[in-house]
């Protein structure tokens, strides 16, 4: 070797090399405090590097190079910190950290070689959600086929026409639902809700979210009828006059007994009480309630419109836009045809549907005023709701300006009247510009949980309307997807996102399992349960109660119930025949979430991936985990670095206690303890297995 290789050699060999896997920051309170600062609050924001593995850490914000400095060594980590008074104005920031010539930035989506240009931390002082729904447990309950509690409510076959045929009452609690299943109902009312109360606080259940249970002529209700009403069919009936529809006739005017039900102020009251009744046992119990808010369309049935002529001179009600001209709701709708009075059919339907009438916002202050009013009504006593889940909520409106608009000024009204409610929105795509702290609280979590670990544990999209070989254990695709999708969210915001697995939407994550590609009008209800893989569940719940946000459980999931997309997915709950050790595995690992306080606030950092394979950890001051998944078929011998995750390279040994275990066979609540040796987790994962293993200091 001559004189220059051997300078060359030494230089390299004595260049400080910068540990780019240990750089972390992000927004959780071990690295921000408060994680939610008012304007004028001393914030603190700190960064961590490898011991002794920087020259200097700068915060940089703008054209602002601010230095940090070291505050804390703990074990293998320095931490750099920097005060600030939290400005007025949401403010964003990276970092720049150097080490000899090298330098690099950090930013949400982790280290990069250039300055960011976008996915920049940020501060958005006076932007708060709920602590009671960071992390929390959810349930989601398709109150129809959830249990009947009240036979004398249920909707009656030939009650009344819907979308031009008659109601059936489906007598066989447990039979699939048909594939036009829109008018078909089983009988699940609030009461079969109140009934089992106890089972879901004994679940762990620490919210119930319900699909919309206001008067509506459909069985998913999501066409609504009246908004300041539980649905009678849902609630109490105390008046059931009326007649029925002759088998030949499809004109609800002379579908009394259906009118007497919804119009008739005995039986809204009564059933409004009842639902009060429900809020009060649910808090009793720890529990929160929040509704589901249709607030871009309404129904044909309508009180506002009556298009069916349902309150068409019943006393107490004006008449509806539909009717008359002089209807005091002409101007809630976009009416084409300005001289078709009476009965004027020419009004906007929400994506051409008649069924569901559009609602005209931005020509009808008065509309505005009502929908905030109901807004307020249903989170201030005596409903005292916890929250709103807002359906297809980017739609509402006829412009993107004015949408944001309402939803500040519903915003507004919703925290006035309750500080603590939770505003969450249905909501696919990058939602940031909802997120600033002036609209919504949070959103269903597709893009960032339910898509990406479908994908990764079945292969299938979340219709089960294709399934693809290639993302199927794409452990690289998940990490690339959840990372950019996550950076869009405020942490308060992802904390409160509603992790789900499937819902009245999608297909039941059961069912993908099986990778048939398809739904119930082609493959039959059959075809939904055959093949299942219940250890891949697991493996599914295991990440759901350990991935930051709110893990919610679509009624039924617990319990082994399967489904294609809907309306195969709302099948009734199997009351009797559950699968027990399903709902025990369910319970366990609802607990284990709940126990420790890393799940619900924890940062997260993916230490490992291998094809199938994959490990993520979840720490903070107090705790550290390390969740493994192998989605394989056969076993796999893991050895992963997990000193990232701040559990010790220093120290001998270390032990991490596996809390809960899963394996093909089932689940184990203490699986024993494995050793860590300089920070190297090695240990075998057995077939479609997943592990929770915990460190505490």
């Amino acid at each position: 070797m001559d004189k220059l290789s051997r300078q060359i050699e030494y230089t390299l060999r004595m260049r400080p090399l910068l540990k780019k896997n240990a750089l972390f920051s992000d927004e959780t309170e071990m690295f921000r405090s408060p994680m939610e600062p008012e304007p004028g609050d001393m914030l603190t924001i700190r960064f961590r590097t490898a011991r002794n593995n920087a020259d200097s850490i700068c915060l940089c914000h703008g054209k602002k190079r601010l230095p940090m400095h070291i505050d804390e060594c703990l074990d293998d980590f320095d931490y750099y910190s920097i005060h600030l008074e939290t400005p007025g104005e949401p403010f964003d920031y990276y970092f720049e950290i150097r080490l000899g010539k090298t330098v690099c930035y950090y930013c949400r989506t982790g280290v990069t070689r250039q300055i960011p240009e976008k996915n920049l931390f940020r501060v958005i002082p006076g932007f708060s959600t709920p602590d009671w729904a960071k992390g929390a447990v959810f349930y989601q309950i398709f109150v129809d086929r959830f249990r009947n509690g009240d036979t004398s409510n249920d909707v009656l076959s030939h009650e009344y026409s819907y979308i031009h045929q008659h109601t059936k009452r489906i007598d066989n609690w447990y039979l699939p639902p048909e594939a036009m299943d829109v008018r078909n109902f089983y009988g699940g009312d609030l009461q079969g809700v109140i009934d089992k109360l106890d089972y879901l606080q004994d679940l762990g259940v620490e919210a119930i979210y319900f699909n919309p249970i206001f008067v509506s002529a459909s069985n998913h209700k999501y066409d609504t009828q009246d908004y300041d009403y539980v649905d009678p069919h849902l609630g109490k009936i105390l008046d059931q006059e009326g007649e029925i529809l002759e088998p030949d006739d499809e004109v609800n005017l002379h579908a009394t007994r259906y009118i007497s039900r919804v119009t008739d102020k005995a039986n809204l009251e009564a059933s409004n009480d009842l639902f009060i009744h429900l809020v009060q046992g649910a808090h009793e119990r720890g529990m929160k309630v929040i509704l589901d808010g249709v607030f871009n369309h309404c129904g044909s049935f309508n009180k506002w419109m009556d298009r069916e002529q349902i309150y068409e001179g019943q006393p107490g009600y004006a008449p509806g836009a539909f009717v008359s001209k002089n209807s005091p709701y002409v101007s809630y709708f976009d009416f084409k045809n300005k001289n078709s009075w009476p009965y004027n059919a020419t009004y906007d339907g929400w994506w051409g549907h008649n069924t569901l009438p559009k609602l005209n916002y931005e020509e009808s202050p008065e509309l505005q005023e009502e929908i905030l009013r109901i807004a307020r009504k249903w989170v201030s006593p005596p409903f005292s709701v916890d929250g709103w889940r807002l359906d297809v909520a980017a739609d509402l409106g006829h412009s993107v300006e004015f949408n944001h608009q309402f939803w500040k000024r519903f915003r507004k009204a919703v925290k006035e009247a309750n500080p603590e409610a939770l505003i969450l929105a249905e909501h696919y795509g990058d939602a940031a510009s909802w997120l600033g702290g002036d609209e919504w609280d949070s959103v269903m979590n597709y893009d960032a949980f339910m898509e990406p670990v479908s994908w990764f544990l079945t292969g299938m999209e979340k219709h089960s309307d294709s399934y693809r070989e290639d993302m199927l254990g794409n452990a690289n695709s998940f990490r690339d997807t959840m990372v950019y999708n996550m950076a869009s969210f405020p942490q308060q915001s992802l904390l409160t996102a509603m992790n789900e697995l499937d819902n009245h939407d999608h297909s039941r994550f059961l069912t993908r399992t099986n990778h048939r590609v398809g739904r119930v009008q082609t493959l039959g209800s059959q075809a939904a349960e055959e093949g299942t893989d219940k250890a891949v569940l697991r493996e599914a719940v295991i990440m759901q109660m350990t991935w930051p946000g709110a893990p919610t459980l679509y009624y039924g999931d617990e319990a082994g119930v399967v489904g294609f997309t809907d309306p195969d997915n709302r099948r009734t709950y199997p009351w009797g025949i559950a699968d027990k050790e399903l709902i025990a595995f369910y319970r366990n690992a609802i607990r284990v979430h709940k126990e420790h306080e890393v799940f619900r606030s924890g940062s997260v950092k993916i230490l490992f991936l291998d094809y199938n394979v994959l490990i993520y950890g979840r720490f903070n001051k107090e705790e550290q985990a390390v969740i493994a998944v192998n989605n394989r078929a056969n076993h796999y011998h893991l050895v992963a670095p997990v000193w990232t995750a701040g559990i010790p390279r220093s120290e001998e040994n270390v032990q991490l206690h596996i809390i809960l275990a899963t394996n093909e066979e089932g689940f184990l609540t203490d699986a024993g303890s494995v050793s860590v040796s300089a920070g190297i987790l090695d240990m075998v994962l057995p077939p479609e297995s997943a592990a929770i293993l915990l460190r505490s200091r």
